[in-house]
């Protein structure tokens, strides 16, 4: 009797020990965020796009000054480590965690200011509670346990969390819509600021995404581009006591961008239409003099063919969430490398007909998602038929091989 009441004496001290040590950590977690003053504010700030291709969207952080506190926080949830490991391996594969930073804002403005990106800042017409919330919310995710997240470029991203840490902090008093200005596909918005920067990155990644890309972003996705964010932001209310009230209520230029005029020269436009010109008058030499040689078509199609492979691959092998049902493969057609290699000047496979004729119809389907593509794919496409014809038509003259 006496050994059962001494083991239930021990449970209890064992019991009242844990809560007493839970009970101190969430004291200490709460200890450890500051009580906001009067004085603090809080901002949405908007930067712009950059030259290079991991800054040509703009970014997007929270700003939360208090004078009283002496309180600087810049939230970036845009940070990521080159000291990875694996570093490129996860970048590919879309595995690469991405963490919330905080730092003050002087310092990374006047590193935008540098690259010549403008800087805007939207001051919040929050109550005191609101920016309570919102600061124990962004100090909660800086937490080391909980500061990485899996980025995703569309719907996970610096500008997306933004609008999670708001609604968090305000709850059914606030009223959001999004970016309700236009309906554009996630291709139309990435071409719209890639293109600008880069034309060949753009063509890049026009390659590397697929079928979910061409989906129409509601109004909540369409705010991965920090400037619809800002939008966004620009165009929500906040219910309050005394009535609804627009969420802004100042937004002041920090720093306004140089305008920079970008050159076309060699835009992928220009490099494949000239190249499908030549292709076109190299072909009607070649058949003209009835010559029969396949060395350009197998470096041709052996460069399909391997773009072909690292679409599958970024198809089945990544995690971005947006580079499956890519229907680039109709005319980057994987096995062309290496069954284009088969092909000589003297023998033919018995089975290359039908090959010619397979790739023949899926480029006919290709045409058939140009309206949602990057258009460069138009001369890419009419150098694949003209090589297409030229072979069929040399095939036909060379005794076949079985």
């Amino acid at each position: 009797m006496k050994t059962k009441t001494l083991n239930k004496i021990v449970m209890l001290r064992k019991i009242i020990l844990s809560l007493l040590i839970s009970t101190a950590a969430i004291l200490n977690a709460n200890a450890q965020f500051a009580m906001l003053s009067p004085e603090a504010k809080v901002s949405l700030v908007t930067v712009g796009p950059g030259r290079e291709l991991y800054s040509g969207f703009g970014h997007s952080v929270i700003w939360i000054y208090d004078p009283v506190n002496r309180l600087d926080n810049a939230y970036s949830y845009g940070s990521f480590s080159f000291e990875t490991g694996n570093f490129y391996i996860k970048f590919l594969r879309g595995t690469l965690p991405y963490t919330i930073s905080v730092a003050p804002l002087a310092p990374q403005a006047a590193y935008w200011q540098a690259e010549n990106r403008s800087i805007s800042e939207q001051v919040l017409d929050l109550s005191a509670i609101q920016k309570q919330k919102l600061y124990n919310y962004l100090e909660t995710n800086y937490l080391p346990q909980n500061r990485e997240y899996q980025y995703k470029f569309f719907y996970d991203n610096c500008a997306t969390r933004l609008t999670l840490a708001l609604k968090a902090a305000c709850g059914d008093s606030l009223i959001y819509n999004g970016y309700t200005d236009e309906k554009l596909s996630f291709r139309q918005w990435i071409d719209r600021y890639a293109y600008k920067q880069n034309p060949w990155a753009d063509f890049g990644m026009d390659l590397a995404i697929g079928a979910p890309s061409d989906e129409i972003a509601t109004a909540d996705q369409a705010t991965f581009l920090p400037d619809n964010l800002s939008k966004a932001f620009a165009d929500a209310k906040v219910k309050t006591a005394s009535g609804i009230k627009p969420l802004v209520m100042a937004k002041n230029d920090l720093f306004l961008a140089t305008p920079v005029q970008y050159e076309e020269t060699f835009t992928p436009m220009h490099v494949f239409w000239a190249l499908a010109v030549l292709v076109m008058a190299f072909t009607y030499w070649q058949i003209q003099k009835q010559k029969v040689n396949f060395t350009f078509d197998k470096i041709l199609f052996s460069i399909a063919g391997i773009t072909g492979w690292l679409i599958v691959l970024l198809w089945f092998g990544t995690n971005h969430g947006v580079t499956s049902w890519n229907y680039d493969l109709l005319w980057a057609f994987p096995l062309w490398m290496p069954l284009i290699l088969s092909i000589s000047a003297k023998k033919k496979p018995a089975w290359f007909q039908f090959l010619l004729i397979f790739y023949g119809f899926l480029l006919l389907c290709a045409t058939g998602n140009l309206l949602k593509h990057n258009y460069v794919v138009i001369p890419i496409l009419l150098i694949l038929i003209i090589r297409v014809y030229y072979i069929n038509n040399s095939l036909s003259k060379i005794p076949q091989k079985g």
